[in-house]
């Protein structure tokens, strides 16, 4: 299983560009697999895995992951394109259809029949990603257009697929799914064998299942998962998330995030690796405000682990 890692935990003063991009260049130096880089309401991740592939040359760049309902197949397909030819082909594009909680208010779009509109999505932005041309009508989604590229490679997509129909789709037309609050008993039961039946029946590589989690290396377990309910309870209260939660039977994220000494945490990690996920994305979490040995001793074990697992 290989290991990256998220942005963060960075301090306030270095949570601008150039902190962001100092986070990725020290990842790399560190032997990270991999750097995932979320898609919130700051800096935009496409741009970033442009600027900080200029100053990397081996670690993998995901987005993870980026809404659809945020741009058009046309526009996304010249950022992604843009992105990985700066980074020199390390980029891998994560989507996701977001939540009916915040679509409309954010972009000005219905959260109708999501899995469908993804797999519009997909049909107009895949041609546009391989061939850098497409002429595509769907009932949702409608585009012809060519573009200019020569010599950009294309990026592998993942999407955030945690439903059926989604890891269905995930397993049929992309490299895998890339999950946040799937615990160990959902990933196994639920999402490998969905997804790789799917790409199975496709005829396609097995696809890569992706499992970011909030972590923290700790003596003090209750502390940390406090701090986890009080900093990411409200995934909790999404009902995509929610759904992923119940499966495991897990109240909240919590019960889902990898806590415990080092010891415990391999093995929770290698338990991930034996239940089907193929790549592990550490979210860094402290059991307090002010509290500095977590998060180096989460990160130094994860360093000794990548390769390992």
């Amino acid at each position: 299983m290989k290991i990256g890692i998220g942005i963060g935990p960075l301090p306030r003063d270095k949570r601008d560009l150039n902190g962001n991009i100092e986070w990725v260049v020290d990842a790399e130096s560190d032997g990270f697999d991999s750097l995932w880089i979320s898609h919130g309401m700051s800096i935009d991740s496409l741009q970033l895995v442009a600027l900080a592939g200029q100053r990397t040359s081996r670690i993998e760049l995901i987005t993870g992951v980026i809404p659809v309902y945020s741009r058009s197949p046309l526009l996304m397909a010249q950022e992604a394109l843009t992105a990985n030819e700066a980074a020199g082909g390390r980029l891998s594009l994560g989507l996701g259809v977001a939540h009916p909680e915040s679509t409309a208010t954010l972009w000005n779009a219905t959260y109708d029949r999501p899995a469908k509109y993804m797999r519009e999505y997909l049909g107009a932005l895949s041609p546009l990603l391989e061939e850098r041309a497409v002429d595509f009508s769907g009932e949702m989604i409608i585009t012809s257009a060519s573009m200019g590229f020569k010599s950009a490679p294309t990026p592998p997509v993942l999407i955030a697929a945690m439903a059926p129909m989604m890891l269905k789709l995930a397993g049929e037309q992309t490299a895998g799914t890339i999950l946040w609050m799937c615990g160990r008993k959902t990933v196994e039961t639920h999402i490998a064998p969905r997804i790789n039946e799917a790409a199975d029946s496709a005829d396609r590589p097995a696809p890569r299942i992706c499992v970011a989690l909030p972590i923290c290396v700790t003596d003090e377990p209750e502390a940390a998962r406090e701090s986890v309910a009080a900093t990411l309870g409200g995934y909790g209260r999404l009902i995509n998330y929610r759904k992923a939660l119940d499966i495991e039977g897990a109240s909240g994220p919590e019960d889902v995030a990898i806590v415990g000494n080092e010891d415990e945490v391999e093995a929770q990690l290698r338990a991930f690796a034996a239940a089907g996920a193929t790549d592990f994305f550490a979210s860094f979490t402290a059991t307090r405000r002010g509290d500095t040995e977590s998060p180096i001793r989460t990160r130094d074990l994860l360093k000794r682990l990548v390769g390992k697992v």
